[in-house]
């Protein structure tokens, strides 16, 4: 990474906090150098930056985000961000438009040393439920590299930061909630695991709820 990527990506980092006022709450574990995949709530084309920018400098250099190559091939300013600055793990979410397994290339940065942030429901959630059911796709990469701990992360408010349509993030008191890390069990089945990971997330955000 070039000294100017690497300023731009603390540019973005102070005016990520700046705007959503996030600071990160490490509730289930510690900022630790500990090979990791980050999985989240999506609510927002923000979602990614905003636990990118709440990990330590030392964390986040070696952190990617994976997201979607249908939204961030658009345009040069996308492409420069993911490529160059992000370094993110694009992946083709439409079946016609693979040419390539996604899980391969998530499995192959995690071969580089590098950790994931993930969004295991797929999608953004536009509707009212709480949480999406998970994708397989979490499974899959723990089956293949089983000794990453995973780490849910809940964000609360982070929809309304970057509607959607929107580029330009809206000013708004965000949290960015670590909870305890998992792994995949030796023999557990995939239902019972995206069981198991959704519900760290779910216990995750009542946690951190007011009652």
């Amino acid at each position: 990474m070039s000294a100017f990527t690497d300023a731009l990506g603390t540019g973005i980092t102070h005016f990520t906090r700046a705007v959503t006022g996030a600071q990160a709450r490490w509730i289930g574990c510690a900022p630790a150098a500990i090979q990791r995949i980050y999985f989240g709530n999506h609510a927002s084309h923000a979602d990614f930056a905003l636990i990118w920018a709440s990990l330590p400098y030392d964390l986040r250099v070696r952190t990617r985000p994976v997201a979607g190559a249908d939204y961030w091939e658009k345009g040069r300013v996308r492409r420069y961000l993911i490529h160059e600055v992000l370094r993110g793990v694009l992946v083709d979410r439409a079946d016609h438009a693979r040419t390539r397994d996604p899980i391969e290339a998530i499995v192959e940065a995690l071969e580089l040393g590098d950790s994931l942030i993930v969004f295991p429901e797929g999608t953004r959630n536009m509707t009212d439920e709480i949480l999406l059911p998970f994708k397989s796709g979490i499974y899959r990469v723990a089956c293949r590299r089983p000794d990453v701990q995973l780490v849910p992360v809940w964000m609360e408010n982070q929809g309304r930061v970057l509607p959607k349509g929107e580029f330009i993030p809206v000013p708004l008191l965000c949290s960015v909630n670590f909870g305890a890390p998992l792994q995949l069990q030796p023999g557990e089945q995939k239902e019972a695991f995206l069981g198991r990971a959704r519900q760290a997330l779910l216990d995750l955000a009542a946690a951190i709820r007011p009652r």
